[in-house]
C-alpha cells in the first residue's frame, strides 16, 4: 500500500515538471516579447504629440499581449494607463485589451 502512495505521488510529480519543462519556453519568449525599451520609436510620437510611425505601430502591435503586464508593474502602470498611450494604440489601429 506505501509502494502504491510512493508511485503515485512520484507520478503526480513527474507530470508536473513536465507540463513546467513545456510551458518554460513559451514563458521565456512572452517576457522576451515585453520588453518597454522596444517601444522607443513612439517616443517622439508622445513628447510631440504627433502620429506615431509605422516602426512604433509595429512595436505597439508585437507587444500587445504585454499590456496587462505592463498594467500590473508599477513601474509602467501610469504610462500603459496615459490618454497618450491610448491615443497611440487608436491611431495604430489596435484595441487595447481588457485586463
Amino acid at each position: 500500500m506505501i509502494k502504491m502512495k510512493i508511485y503515485g505521488v512520484t507520478l503526480c510529480a513527474m507530470m508536473v515538471v513536465s507540463v513546467l519543462l513545456l510551458e518554460a519556453p513559451k514563458m521565456m519568449v512572452e517576457a522576451e516579447n515585453c520588453n518597454p525599451d522596444e517601444l522607443g520609436p513612439c517616443i517622439s510620437a508622445v513628447t510631440s504629440n504627433t502620429s506615431p510611425t509605422k516602426t512604433c505601430c509595429q512595436k505597439l502591435k508585437q507587444q500587445k499581449s504585454c499590456y496587462c503586464g505592463y498594467l500590473k508593474n508599477p513601474n509602467y502602470r501610469e504610462y500603459a494607463k496615459s490618454s497618450e498611450a491610448k491615443r497611440l494604440a487608436n491611431a495604430c489601429q489596435i484595441a487595447i485589451p481588457k485586463c
